[in-house]
């Protein structure tokens, strides 16, 4: 919750940028929010820097590269991984943490099964070990002959055993190198 809130001061300049920015290029909200499934199953609101267009209705559930709801500022947002900055006001209300699994929307957390369910007993995070073998998710899906096939029969449960190793292994040692190795890619990619 420190480093959250210090993160929010530290980016409180950029911020003010990006929110800025949104609202010069593309109509809608600055903020998107949506209902996550978080530690015990408890539902509460994600934030995000908005990065899609508010008139295009979803044609997937999920988001691949090239998606023409991507505003081409929410390209950028997404690239540099900004988009996610306001999730440290999650990690300051207690909803989110560093590092943890990413939290899914109900329909997904809702096939999670047996000791799957355990994931739940964690906080999520913004970032972890799933996050970073799937850092190119959009990309992976985008070529895919059926991406929302490819996402819950092949990612999603990768995932959920990803994040059952997680739970085992949960260390602060781990979770520092997780973050780092975050950072690391994202200006490996660039």
């Amino acid at each position: 919750m420190a480093i959250s809130f210090i993160g929010l001061i530290f980016f409180a300049l950029p911020i003010a940028f990006i929110s800025f920015s949104i609202k010069m290029t593309s109509r809608g909200p600055i903020i998107f929010s949506q209902l996550r499934v978080g530690k015990n199953g408890k539902l509460f609101r994600l934030y995000k820097f908005r990065t899609m267009k508010v008139d295009l209705s979803p044609s997937l559930s999920i988001t691949i590269a090239g998606d023409k709801r991507i505003t081409s500022f929410g390209r950028f947002l997404r690239k540099w991984k900004v988009d996610e900055i306001p999730q440290l006001w999650n990690i300051i209300r207690g909803q989110m943490s560093l590092v943890g699994p990413r939290p899914d929307v109900p329909g997904y957390a809702d096939r999670l099964k047996g000791t799957e369910c355990r994931i739940l007993d964690l906080r999520p995070g913004i970032t972890g070990p799933a996050t970073i073998k799937y850092a190119n998710e959009e990309e992976i899906l985008a070529e895919a002959a059926d991406p929302v096939k490819l996402n819950d029969e092949v990612i999603f449960p990768d995932k959920v055993r990803m994040n059952l190793d997680y739970m085992k292994n949960c260390t602060f040692l781990n979770d520092v190198r997780y973050l780092l190795q975050t950072f690391g890619l994202i200006l490996k990619k660039h």
